[in-house]
């Protein structure tokens, strides 16, 4: 299958600004969205695409703060396989845990092995804030093992995977608003064989049920944590645990401040290339 990879360079760039974008053109079967900066990079089939749609769209964006140009290339789906590929090294978190893709041969052996093959979806381990999440979960154990977990916006499916060789209790949830993510997790776990210890599903916050999880695990972008933080909280159990990342070290002031309005307490940060990752804890007031 042949697609359309778009890069809208965004001057200055800021995360907000790519989000307005991804907001204004998601309805035109744009299947994922990967933030490099200076540029947002949208990709969508070759046979949904339509250029007089997409500057229609773009034309009723206000740029009061920023501006936009774009360009549009075809990636025959060989050349995307070969890409990423050739730029996919393999990865040791903490002497722990190996990311890997299905050619890598020959490693060495870590105490956990997770293959994957990211095709369109986001989520290797590569980017600082997936990198930051696995760090953090393998450092703390006692969140993970034998407990209900949540992988929010699980991209490949690579937090729920480990989270499913960590002991989780099963089934550990996976859930992305992105279908293309959804089948890509679900691909990865059949992979490393933990398909029957992980349920993926497709949707958004609305799908969580309240006093539901132990442990949630999301890394996806600032806003939409902001703006489902109140629902992480009412889908978690008391003494549960939330992992946030996606965002940038500036943001955790706002973060910080909004989940203490629903019982979350901060109880750790770490950071990695002004990229975060925010620890809370559930404690109700007795």
């Amino acid at each position: 299958m042949e697609y359309i990879e778009v890069s809208f360079e965004i001057s200055p760039f800021k995360e907000d600004y790519a989000e307005q974008i991804i907001a204004l053109i998601e309805d035109l079967d744009f299947e994922s969205f990967l933030v490099e900066e200076p540029c947002l990079k949208a990709y969508i089939q070759l046979s949904k695409f339509s250029e007089p749609n997409l500057k229609t769209l773009l034309s009723a964006l206000t740029y009061e703060s920023f501006d936009v140009k774009y360009s549009a290339t075809l990636i025959p789906e060989e050349n995307w396989n070969k890409s990423w590929e050739s730029n996919f090294e393999p990865i040791v978190v903490d002497k722990k845990c190996t990311v890997k893709a299905s050619f890598h041969k020959g490693l060495p052996r870590t105490r956990y092995q997770i293959t994957i093959d990211p095709k369109m979806a986001f989520g290797t381990g590569h980017h600082q804030t997936t990198y930051l999440m696995l760090d953090s979960i393998l450092e703390d154990c006692s969140a993970i093992k034998d407990k209900q977990v949540l992988d929010m916006g699980c991209g490949t499916g690579i937090l729920a995977i480990l989270a499913a060789k960590m002991g989780a209790k099963s089934p550990v949830h996976a859930i992305d608003i992105d279908y293309t993510a959804v089948l890509s997790s679900i691909e990865n776990s059949r992979r490393n064989r933990v398909s029957g210890k992980i349920i993926t599903k497709c949707g958004d916050a609305s799908l969580l049920q309240a006093g539901k999880y132990d442990t949630i695990l999301a890394n996806i972008n600032r806003n939409i944590l902001l703006s489902d933080i109140s629902t992480y909280s009412r889908s978690m159990r008391n003494d549960g645990t939330l992992y946030v990342s996606g965002f940038y070290t500036e943001d955790i002031p706002l973060l910080v401040a909004e989940a203490s309005k629903h019982s979350l307490k901060m109880v750790s940060t770490k950071e990695k290339e002004n990229w975060a990752v925010i620890k809370f804890k559930k404690i109700l007031e007795v």
